[in-house]
């Protein structure tokens, strides 16, 4: 009997010993009990669990683990439907996901996919849409398969991609010019695009070291490079290319000297920015950038005539802090990747007035700052800048260095260095810096429209309302800057100070978050204090002083609330139980009669009640007082894209119904 008890006590502590060996990573475990739900948790995924599971210790099908982390996961053929899950990008160890041929989508793909993917495959499935922007920041990866999907948009995203061997998109709805970052995939061997509706030439695949290649049934014009035709497998057939020889290149133009241009990969969402407005643009009605400086936001308007502007070359000390030299083969990180563009070491001279406050003294601004910043060197101007001369309106950040506990230059240059690696069409442009007498100035690019809070609260004359497009235009574009500042950067970015002031508007109304980047350097206290900045502090932030990527996804909320009401997100010259935004309208936001009555007057009903429905959703999602309870921002993002596809497809159902005579709303979103 004593022997028997043994026995078991000792079988008891063996499987207890597994299990703890075989534990999965808790992140991994989160990551796929999620994608189990969001699949619709199909019983042909044996030993596959919502809750409480463990994929390594309990073989999963399909999933296989090395140690304690997931390390593939294959299950194409499966019949499985719904979607992948919101938290893929917790998948760190992740190499290779193979979810082709089933019937997952009818939707986009997921922004936040795992990051570190030698091996994705999506092909044969439902996905609709645009091909998400952080497959370009996977530069681990060497098979791309999105093929036999119903995809529309490709970006210009691939010039990290340099590992990448094979690529297939074909049988998809892609058109326009093949993006010119095809160039920069330099080890790609397989390409097919067969069957989309892509046009323009493919002189941009010409110089890859291709071995099969299959172009066929798109709308291709022009000539087959030379280089191409001798490739093993090439596949041409349904384009309308040409036949004969190919015409000479042009002559090449006399060398003349230009700046360099620093390029922004695009991403999806329309982007814009004028840099060279003239002053009587600038003060025209939305003239004014909005707050949410650190000691102030200060503008300098480098005019023709009114303020001399004249930037020259000056000598400058590059300083940075400890980092990765970018120029070494070594996989880089999102957040690191934008570093790679600024090698160019220049130095700008400003002679302006800045708001009430003249310079005593002329500064050097150095434009972008290189990719290794040596604290000891200094440069000749002319070896740097190669007597670069140039004009342009900026608008200038000057922060204080009180913000800086200890060491404020090297600390305003590494901030300087943190904020030049964020790299989005939705953030504002890092244009150049200055760390001189004292000074502690950030040049951006200058929006044209100013900031959303100029729009929604500073009326005069001339102003005009936001219409409601334009206002889910907003929001999207700005929960795609918080997406990728949350969900792209490694480590995430806390932007601590978002709010309509921070979103500046350029031409077209496409936002631009500002102050991105502060998080590590800058008091948690901030400059907060008034009332209407405390109106988007999270009810955590306001009782620890703590932010958080939760923290912001609530600051969104209520910049939501203000593009829904007009309203301040506190006003105290309102009734005391509307003082608050949130406070006020959260308990309304899904009764419908009075979410009507909240609407901007200024819309004068001219918004589409379902898209008003599910903003307001996503809104109460947000801004729940329990920070574990809001949505991440890629979830917000995918809430906002179906809220426009799906009146885009209203829309398409009402033009054919206009088309047979009858009336029909003329509001899109």
């Amino acid at each position: 009997m004593a022997a028997a008890a043994i026995g078991a006590v000792m079988l008891f502590l063996a499987a207890t010993s597994f299990g703890a060996n075989a534990s999965t990573d808790s992140n991994d475990v989160d990551a796929l009990s999620v994608f189990y739900t969001t699949m619709n948790s199909p019983p042909q995924l044996t030993n596959w669990v919502s809750q409480n599971g463990d994929p390594c210790g309990q073989s999963w099908l399909g999933v296989a683990c090395s140690g304690s982390r997931v390390k593939t996961i294959k299950l194409s053929g499966m019949r499985l439907n719904g979607t992948l899950g919101y938290n893929m990008n917790q998948l760190t160890a992740l190499v290779e996901l193979d979810m082709s041929n089933n019937d997952l989508g009818g939707n986009d793909i997921p922004y936040n996919l795992p990051p570190n993917l030698e091996s994705l495959n999506l092909g044969g499935n439902n996905f609709t849409g645009t091909v998400p922007y952080s497959i370009s920041q996977m530069v681990a990866l060497r098979h791309l398969n999105l093929g036999n999907n119903h995809l529309s948009n490709i970006n210009d995203m691939f010039n990290q991609l340099t590992n990448l061997t094979l690529m297939d998109i074909s049988y998809n709805a892609f058109s326009g010019d093949i993006p010119q970052s095809f160039q920069s995939l330099t080890n790609l061997k397989k390409l097919y695009l067969q069957n989309n509706k892509f046009s323009g030439t493919i002189d941009v695949l010409g110089g890859l070291p291709l071995t099969d290649l299959n172009v066929e049934n798109n709308q291709f014009t022009g000539w087959i490079p030379d280089k191409l035709k001798g490739i093993r497998s090439i596949q041409t057939s349904g384009n309308s290319f040409n036949d004969g020889p190919a015409p000479p290149p042009p002559p090449s133009p006399p060398s003349t000297y230009t700046p360099p241009q620093t390029s922004r990969p695009a991403v999806p969402s329309s982007t814009g920015g004028d840099g060279n407005d003239s002053r009587a643009e600038y003060q025209s009605k939305h003239s004014k950038l909005g707050g949410g400086a650190v000691a102030g936001i200060v503008i300098s308007l480098l005019a023709f005539g009114a303020l001399a502007a004249f930037l020259v070359i000056k000598r400058n000390s590059w300083r940075m802090s400890h980092g990765r030299d970018p120029e070494q083969n070594e996989p880089l990180s999102p957040l690191a990747s934008g570093l790679k563009q600024m090698k160019s070491v220049k130095s700008i001279k400003v002679i302006s007035t800045i708001g009430k406050e003249e310079l005593q003294k002329t500064v050097s601004m150095s434009l972008k700052p290189p990719t290794k910043i040596d604290l000891h060197k200094s440069f000749d101007e002319n070896d740097i800048t190669n007597k670069f001369i140039t004009r342009k309106v900026l608008a200038v950040k000057k922060i204080n260095f009180s913000a800086f506990p200890s060491h404020p230059s090297d600390s305003f240059v590494e901030l300087v260095a943190n904020i030049s690696r964020l790299n989005h069409a939705n953030l504002a442009e890092l244009c150049g810096y200055c760390s001189e007498h004292g000074q502690c100035l950030l040049a951006y690019e200058l929006y044209r429209n100013g900031s959303l809070h100029d729009f929604l609260h500073v009326k005069d004359e001339h102003s005009k309302p936001l219409s409601w497009n334009n206002r889910v235009k907003i929001a999207l574009g700005s929960a795609r800057a918080l997406e990728y500042l949350h969900e792209t950067c490694s480590p995430s970015v806390v932007h601590k100070n978002f709010k309509s002031s921070n979103i500046l508007l350029a031409s077209e109304l496409n936002p631009h978050i500002s102050d991105s980047g502060f998080a590590g350097l800058i008091p948690n206290q901030e400059s907060q204090e008034s009332d209407e900045n405390s109106g988007y502090r999270a009810p955590e932030v306001t009782m620890s002083g703590q932010y958080s990527l939760k923290s912001d996804v609530y600051s969104f909320g209520v910049v939501m609330l203000e593009l829904l009401t007009g309203r301040r997100p506190f006003d105290r010259s309102r009734p005391r139980s509307e003082q608050s935004l949130v406070r006020w309208a959260t308990p309304q936001l899904h009764d419908i009669d009075a979410l009507d009555r909240m609407v901007d007057p200024a819309l004068q009903g001219l918004y589409p009640s379902k898209s008003l429905s599910r903003f307001a959703d996503a809104i109460a999602l947000c801004v729940q007082p329990e920070p574990e309870f809001r949505p991440p921002m890629s979830e917000v993002v995918q809430s906002l894209v179906r809220l426009v596809q799906r009146a885009s497809m209203t829309r398409a159902h009402e033009n054919q119904t206009r088309r047979s005579g009858e009336s029909s709303g003329d509001y899109e979103f």
